[in-house]
């Protein structure tokens, strides 16, 4: 048997899997009350909100892929659109090129609380109050933060001071960051949701009381407030303090809806992800331009594969996903494009951004789309290719305070998947709405989201920023079926390199002999993993590194020596720094669950029975 780091969890009656074991643990307690997997991940999700508030909050985002016991394979979409005074025009008289990856200007339609709602309401079991008493009681009472939540605060830490002073306000109680050991709380938090739910109470009946609170989010006094702090000049990572374009009619007249996935089936797999306004169809595109025999897993030859197809879907993303424009999925899947594709990838590394013309169509790319990380300092701050924060950076004059590149920081998302014990599945990543990016609503307890720094500022793109259009987000959960039936959720967190970690995934699955006869989940989320920055970053202030690779350093040294003599630019990172995979499996015929976690960052964490 194969060593992994901890145990892949197999039984019968439900399993877990996300990126905090609170969370996990959460969404558990709630299937042994008797709960469904979707009041189960409701429940995490909201706990998730108030345990890594850096990484996820309320007035986020989420996509979230379900699967009824039964049914067919939905989407569920908690993106909110770009407000109707989202405008490029607007944005370009401000002097902007790019949105700023902070502040209230990249604030979009806020999504994840209806997303949930709905789930809740049309696939649930359980009230709002049985869902949300955990996220209520850690907010409240406290719970003991990792270790990342101090660390976000403290590199936001003049920022808050001297500026965003109602996120001081929750996360330098008495000055101090939250930090390990002690208890962290949210009491404006825990008084929202309190509120919500007495201002619910007489609604009538569970789905009553949940559309009451839907309407509450929408008009009531949570839309109230958020409008409020959209209109309150804050400063933003540009240097200015500007005031967003989030109206009390654009909360009111948005909704989260249900859609098809988009599918596409390798050898007998069938991979279900949200459509092209997320990133998820570039992990189709990867399988896609794969040959029909691959080299051996971890080889040199293998990853070379690998990294150049994603550098091809990926290109495919920036000329042709978003959702302002009618996007040519069936000819990006199409066995004819991608054949065509697949003769691109040669012996050496490329270093072009190179787009494809499907059905004859030229691609075109924002003017700023070849930015390139060397010719800006914040990338080697930062990092590409996952959220942006900025800090208090030091005074240019007397009281003028300016946001620098030193202060940019890296974000990450959260990831949440749930079986149960008669088969409904589920598959979440949470994100948006952290605390680094938009000052925490006094009255509230969470900010605003920044998920339209992912749009372009040049008319007629796909992803240009448009009002009522949703911004190309990379939020990807995935699942997987076998013969029709659903067998497999997952996903990650890591902004643009979701797609990457999870095709590295899924070929370990399939490729790997079975562990005590079922899926060796444990084992493909501790393979040593890798991700490549070759086009453009999808959070501000973008840019990319061509023929870039960064592996773990348990990776095959023959295989880095290896990708070296072919061109690639190979940065060897620590042992275990590469995915935050979660997930959880059924096996169809016998009905044993399975779940495993990774256990990179020391908390996310898988459980069930």
């Amino acid at each position: 048997m194969r060593f992994t780091s901890r145990p892949t969890l197999q039984g019968t009656f439900g399993m877990v899997s996300s990126t905090h074991w609170l969370a996990s643990q959460s969404a558990m307690a709630v299937l042994e009350d008797g709960g469904t997997a979707f009041d189960a991940a409701v429940a995490g999700a909201f706990v998730l909100h108030v345990v890594e508030p850096h990484l996820n909050g309320p007035a986020g985002e989420v996509p979230i892929l379900l699967a009824p016991a039964g049914g067919e394979v939905r989407v569920l979409c908690g993106q909110g659109v770009a407000p109707a005074g989202a405008t490029v025009a607007h944005y370009r008289d401000l002097g902007l090129t790019l949105v700023p990856g902070t502040g209230p200007l990249a604030a979009a339609v806020p999504g994840a609380f209806d997303a949930w709602m709905l789930l809740l309401r049309d696939h649930g079991t359980k009230s709002l109050a049985d869902v949300l008493r955990h996220a209520i009681g850690y907010a409240e009472h406290g719970h003991p933060p990792v270790e990342q939540v101090g660390e976000t605060v403290e590199r936001v830490r003049r920022l808050f001071e001297s500026e965003w002073t109602s996120s001081a306000d929750v996360y330098l109680p008495g000055g101090r960051a939250p930090r390990p050991g002690t208890l962290l709380r949210n009491p404006a938090l825990a008084a929202t949701w309190k509120r919500l739910l007495a201002e619910v109470s007489g609604a009538g009946d569970r789905v009553a009381q949940i559309e009451a609170a839907r309407e509450v989010w929408r008009s009531g006094f949570i839309a109230e407030a958020l409008v409020r702090q959209a209109r309150r000049p804050t400063l933003d990572v540009t240097g200015e303090r500007r005031t967003g374009t989030l109206t009390a009619d654009d909360l009111a007249s948005w909704s989260a809806t249900y859609e098809s996935p988009a599918t596409y089936t390798w050898n007998g797999w069938t991979v279900c992800k949200p459509g092209p306004w997320s990133q998820g169809p570039a992990l189709l595109q990867q399988l896609a331009l794969l040959p029909s025999d691959l080299p051996e897993e971890g080889s040199a030859e293998y990853l070379h594969l690998l990294i150049e197809g994603c550098k091809l879907a990926m290109a495919d993303r920036e000329a042709w996903y978003g959702d302002a424009a009618r996007v040519p999925l069936d000819d990006l899947l199409s066995d004819t494009y991608n054949a065509g594709r697949r003769v691109l990838i040669g012996e050496a590394a490329s270093y072009e951004l190179r787009p494809g013309a499907p059905a004859g169509r030229p691609p075109r790319l924002s003017g700023q789309a070849h930015l390139l990380a060397s010719d800006n300092p914040a990338f080697d701050a930062m990092g590409i290719g996952e959220p942006t924060a900025a800090r208090h950076g030091g005074p240019r004059a007397p009281g003028e305070p300016e946001v620098t590149a030193e202060g940019l920081t890296r974000g990450d998302t959260c990831h949440l998947d749930v079986v149960d014990r008669w088969g409904n599945m589920v598959a979440a990543t949470p994100s948006g709405g952290w605390l680094q990016s938009n000052p925490v609503v006094p009255e509230l307890g969470f900010p605003l989201g920044t998920r339209l720094q992912m749009t372009w500022l040049d008319e007629g793109l796909p992803n240009s920023l448009t009002p009522g259009r949703r911004p190309r987000t990379t939020l990807s959960p995935s699942m997987a079926l076998r013969d029709g039936a659903p067998l497999l959720a997952f996903g990650t967190p890591g902004g643009d390199q979701q797609d990457q970690w999870q095709l590295h995934f899924l070929l370990a699955l399939a490729l790997r002999p079975p562990v005590r006869g079922g899926l060796d989940l444990q084992g493909a989320i501790d393979a040593p993993n890798w991700h490549n920055d070759s086009f453009p970053g999808s959070f501000h202030p973008r840019g990319m590194r061509p023929g870039s690779v960064t592996v773990e350093s348990r990776t095959d040294p023959a295989a880095v020596e290896g990708l070296r003599r072919r061109g690639h630019d190979v940065t060897v990172g620590a042992p275990w720094s590469e995915g935050r995979l979660c997930a959880v499996a059924r096996d169809p015929e016998t009905g044993v669950l399975s779940a495993a976690a990774n256990p990179r960052g020391m908390q996310g964490y898988a459980v069930g029975r």
